[in-house]
């Protein structure tokens, strides 16, 4: 689908309700350019905020809960300061930590840093190389069904973003539930948010992406083969109001037979 108009320019920065200072001492919400720092095992991925740098992620899988920003586009970094955890690759680590690639170009998002011995790290890969085992919105392997299958789900997205790799258990999640209840309608909820960032503003997810969301769910559950099922497919594109803990806000939400 066209992000022209979302691509354009960044998503529109308004007054806050709430100040900085309102914001937890261990809230970090930020926009930056990520950074490289090239190691023996994996490249990680980290950002400069306030004078202080941050850990962020290593170079993984894309199917991985946290997926690596990219150089060349400013990243937005919401995560909570792990104060117990050592330094990763010389950066405060932050968890969770949740990050979104702007989509506008930045061409100063370029600093890559060399390897140095001190930041080697131990790196297990998510899994086996090779191509992804199916369809990519349905790739990964979901848990093992309980013995009574949910019938609420939550899917949590980037900022102005859609489905990606690391939605794909939780997609596999509900198609099987929904065939192990022999579910008869399927109701869907798209929602838009907000983010409160550390600067004071609020920086606001673009219209009409709470009803792409819910519709792009609709569509990949038909594509699945759950089509003898009712879909009631509904979203608000009022954006919820940011107060720090944004992630959250930008969701779907799924239920059988409600």
């Amino acid at each position: 689908m066209s992000r022209t108009l979302a691509c354009a320019l960044l998503p529109m920065l308004a007054a806050a309700p709430l100040a900085a200072e309102d914001l937890p001492p261990e809230r970090r919400n930020f926009v930056s350019c990520p950074i490289v720092r090239d190691t023996a095992s994996v490249p990680c991925w980290l950002a400069e905020y306030d004078g202080e740098l941050y850990f962020l992620t290593l170079q993984t899988d894309v199917s991985a809960p946290v997926t690596p920003p990219w150089l060349g586009h400013r990243v937005l970094v919401e995560g909570v300061v792990a104060a117990e955890r050592p330094r990763v690759c010389g950066g405060v680590v932050l968890e969770p930590v949740v990050l979104s690639v702007l989509p506008e170009l930045d061409a100063s998002c370029n600093t890559l840093l060399p390897a140095e011995e001190r930041y080697n790290l131990k790196f297990e890969p998510p899994r086996p190389p090779g191509p992804s085992g199916g369809r990519l919105a349905f790739a990964g392997a979901a848990p093992p069904p309980p013995a009574e299958p949910a019938r609420a789900f939550t899917l949590r997205y980037d900022f102005d973003g859609l489905i990606v790799f690391r939605h794909a258990g939780e997609l596999t999640a509900i198609l099987d539930a929904a065939k192990a209840r022999g579910a008869r309608r399927v109701s869907i909820a798209g929602h838009r948010g907000s983010v409160l960032l550390g600067n004071g503003t609020t920086l606001v997810e673009q219209p009409g992406i709470a009803r792409r969301r819910a519709e792009q769910v609709a569509d990949l559950l038909r594509g699945a083969g759950l089509t003898d099922v009712e879909y009631v497919v509904r979203w608000d594109d009022e954006a919820g109001a940011a107060d720090g803990d944004d992630a959250a806000l930008r969701r779907v939400t799924v239920e059988l037979d409600p």
